[in-house]
């Protein structure tokens, strides 16, 4: 580096003579080449405001340095919990949009039905009560309490939009799976 240089000048000379080797160091600390220029242009951008200082002694000590502190302290605070394998595992884990999906279509459906037989779809088999107390709740008999469910899970069952929710005998909101008054 020529005497006559600003600290400036003599900076810019430094990163274009050892930029690429200390890239190299950086790559052979993260094992990525993407990382590796990321931790240089921070380690050069800690290095600068200190330039007039560290040039005198051995300016690529102190960026190596400064590289290996910056890439532990951004190794520890990196969440690991994801570790990548070799083979992917034999079972998937549950599909939580299906099951969005079968509730909402469920939801869909029972808008459908007729206010009387949602009410009674929706106390007999979503709250699990009796005949008798839907009957009393609603006001009406338990042979009407009878007739508007059969109409009802009939509907249901016709809309193959609930195809997926009926995979599940104890959620159909058949008689079968509550019981079967």
């Amino acid at each position: 580096m020529q005497a006559g240089q600003s600290g400036a000048g003599m900076f810019e000379e430094f990163v274009v003579v050892r930029g690429q080797a200390l890239q190299r160091f950086g790559y052979a600390l993260t094992g990525d080449w993407a990382l590796a220029e990321d931790l240089l242009q921070t380690a050069l951008a800690r290095a600068y405001p200190r330039w007039s200082r560290i040039r005198r002694d051995d300016p690529e000590a102190y960026v190596r340095k400064i590289m290996v502190n910056t890439w532990s302290s951004w190794w520890r605070r990196r969440w690991r919990g994801e570790v990548p394998a070799d083979q992917l595992p034999e079972v998937a884990g549950p599909d939580e949009v299906a099951g969005v999906d079968s509730r909402q279509a469920l939801r869909a459906a029972l808008a459908q039905l007729p206010p009387r037989q949602r009410a009674v779809v929706v106390l007999r088999y979503h709250q699990d009560l009796p005949e008798a107390q839907v009957a009393a709740l609603l006001g009406i008999s338990v042979g009407t309490v009878k007739s508007q469910a059969a109409k009802a899970l009939a509907t249901l069952r016709a809309q193959a939009a609930l195809e997926p929710y009926r995979a599940d005998p104890m959620t159909t909101g058949s008689p079968a799976a509550s019981g079967g008054e």
